[in-house]
């Protein structure tokens, strides 16, 4: 039996884009327009001053931008730790207190429960591992590529696909568009970076190209980090019997499995008997 997303579908794409950056602006405007989904790590502790005059279009968001930008987007807010420092070198009240900060501001200004996370600079310890379990935090992307399509073992150490940067990126979405795994498992892209790049660069056609290609095609769902995050848990929730003939959804959630050589589905609160 193998997990299907949403709909039935063996593919699932979500982007993870950190810093709150002014740039970000466009960058969801890209996504909107090709049907990408993502998430947007922000650092509540360094936004722009409200009442200050931005001398350029660069930097950081003020708070009330960020607010009119990311609320009722689609897209989700995450952590990203109040002032981004290396979580490593603090102590264990500096990286809780970094932690919760930024969550509890997150929660405050974006109306939502922040459960997910990226980590400044991609670092961390295990002691910073345990700490995020500790404040509520579900998963948490890093810098390291993986250069594949698997579901991470561990969410609090989820390792993305790639950075929009990587030389391999095109090849990796076309490996990831018109392929299937030949053992039947789900496939999930997952792209990180920062928006603030692509203007520094000049290269915008970089993500407008991935978007372009990508986007709107009826076997891959797009998503936030954390819609994935709770997919994925409803499915591992799921009751079997020894043979797995007999499926019960416990979860509030519709799940999707394939199974004997087909994808059903199987309703929230289900037991469904397979033929």
């Amino acid at each position: 039996m193998y997990l299907r997303f949403k709909d039935g579908k063996d593919k699932a794409l979500t982007l993870s884009y950190d810093d709150g950056p002014v740039f970000d602006k466009q960058l969801i405007e890209i996504m909107d327009k090709y049907g990408l989904k993502g998430t947007f790590n922000i650092n509540t502790g360094l936004y722009y001053p409200e009442n200050e005059k931005r001398e350029k279009y660069d930097g950081r968001m003020k708070l009330s931008e960020a607010k009119e930008l990311y609320i009722n987007s689609g897209h989700e807010v995450a952590v990203h730790t109040l002032t981004h420092p290396f979580l490593e070198e603090l102590d264990y009240s500096e990286v809780i207190y970094e932690i919760m900060e930024d969550r509890k501001n997150i929660e405050r200004d974006y109306k939502t429960v922040a459960r997910g996370m990226a980590y400044p600079f991609g670092t961390y310890s295990a002691s910073t591992v345990d700490i995020l379990k500790m404040c509520g935090i579900e998963y948490s992307r890093t810098t390291k590529s993986s250069h594949n399509f698997k579901l991470p073992e561990n969410w609090l150490l989820l390792n993305p696909t790639c950075h929009h940067n990587d030389p391999d990126l095109m090849e990796l979405a076309k490996n990831f568009a018109e392929n299937k795994s030949s053992w039947g498992a789900p496939r999930m892209f997952f792209l990180w970076g920062h928006s603030f790049e692509f203007a520094r660069r000049d290269n915008w056609n970089i993500i407008e190209d991935f978007a372009r290609y990508i986007g709107g095609r009826n076997d891959i769902w797009y998503a936030t980090n954390i819609e994935i995050y709770d997919y994925v848990q409803a499915y591992k929730s799921l009751k079997t019997s020894c043979d797995k003939k007999i499926i019960y959804n416990p979860s509030a959630m519709d799940v999707w499995v394939y199974t004997n050589n087909e994808t059903i589905k199987i309703k929230s609160g289900e037991t469904f008997y397979c033929k």
